[in-house]
């Protein structure tokens, strides 16, 4: 039938899920711009940006995150979702911008069931921008500073885009808790850049990292309204698919879609990875059956898992100097050894 849309398939959004995420083969590029090819990298805990980098990076060592984040060529700050993200420097203000207006009434409309204000809050960001100046201050100085409200101290930085600063949220000091102003660190917003601008760079970078998607998709991994993302999507130039299950796909026009028999290869991801998260569920990267066993009520966080041939197939973890794995099934030999591989290399990074 002429101009019908093409149907993908699972394991077709499977390896494209992979390919885009530097899941099947490792990048030579730089840490931003593999940043910026994966969406960004959730970094609720701090080992997972260096975890997340070396699974998708050949050669990875952890001193090379730890000079991205001096020099700063990325940033880690609170952004999509409201959680933490490490992004390229260049990604931050566009990503900031085109989530702001929405993770404020978000902000707002939890909060204000408990007696919180819009005014309340950006006051205590205009006291907290006066004070930290060009420099830095930890968690504990903020809280001091503001009135040991926790509520108000978890909020601020919606009203003012904090970042964190190094050393604290590396691998040797995992508690993200030193704060400097983005504009400081990072430099000012570009003067053209607004909320729509901000949202068309996260449709990109979602695409780039996770599509075909829906709409929806796409919103929920941004934490922005849908019906704010399709205002946006209907000046972009994209191409669009269908889902085996009749849903509208979206994706970029070159987006990466290769041969769905592509070996994938033995991986590893960390705590937090977000390939597992609900958003890119369609790819059938955590099989539905597995999911009870990544992610409860006491690990909303997920467990580190590895992966057999693109799929979640087990869990491991870091002990006595030695990656242990618990596979979910019988593996055959190949991947038996290819997991053993990957475990030695892994616990090098653990060194």
């Amino acid at each position: 039938m002429p101009g019908q849309r093409r149907t993908l398939t699972e394991r077709e959004l499977n390896r494209a899920l992979l390919a885009r995420q530097q899941l099947i083969e490792r990048s030579g590029a730089s840490i931003p711009k593999v940043l910026e090819r994966m969406g960004g990298l959730q970094a609720q805990y701090a080992p997972s940006m260096y975890i997340g980098l070396w699974t998708r990076m050949d050669a990875f060592e952890r001193a090379q995150l730890d000079r991205a984040l001096e020099r700063p060529s990325v940033a880690q700050g609170t952004l999509m979702r409201a959680t933490i993200h490490l992004v390229s420097a260049a990604d931050y203000w566009p990503m900031a911008l085109g989530i702001r207006r929405s993770r404020r009434e978000a902000w707002l409309d939890y909060r204000a069931r408990r007696g919180y204000t819009a005014k309340q809050v950006s006051s205590a960001a205009r006291k907290l921008r006066s004070r930290l100046g060009e420099g830095t201050m930890s968690r504990s100085q903020i809280h001091e500073l503001l009135g040991s409200d926790s509520v108000i101290t978890n909020g601020v930085n919606a009203w003012l885009d904090l970042v964190r600063v190094p050393p604290s949220g590396t691998w040797e000091r995992r508690r993200a808790d030193l704060y400097a102003a983005a504009e400081h660190r990072l430099g000012p917003p570009p003067a053209k850049l607004d909320e729509e601008g901000g949202i068309e760079l996260l449709v990109k970078r979602y695409l780039g990292g996770f599509g075909p998607s829906t709409l929806d998709e796409i919103a929920n991994w941004a934490g922005v309204p849908a019906k704010r993302v399709a205002l946006v999507l209907n000046r972009m130039k994209l191409r669009t698919f269908d889902s085996a299950d009749g849903d509208e796909l979206l994706d970029l026009p070159r987006g990466l879609l290769p041969d769905p028999e592509t070996p994938a290869p033995v991986r590893f991801l960390p705590t937090w990875d977000a390939t597992l998260l609900v958003h890119a569920r369609r790819s059938g990267i955590l099989p539905e059956e597995h999911r009870p066993k990544v992610f409860s009520t006491k690990t909303p966080q997920s467990v580190p898992t590895f992966m057999v041939d693109g799929r979640v197939a087990g869990t491991w973890s870091f002990e006595k100097g030695r990656v242990r794995t618990n596979a979910f099934g019988r593996l055959d030999a190949a991947a038996k050894r290819e997991l053993r591989e990957e475990s030695e290399r892994l616990a090098e990074l653990h060194a």
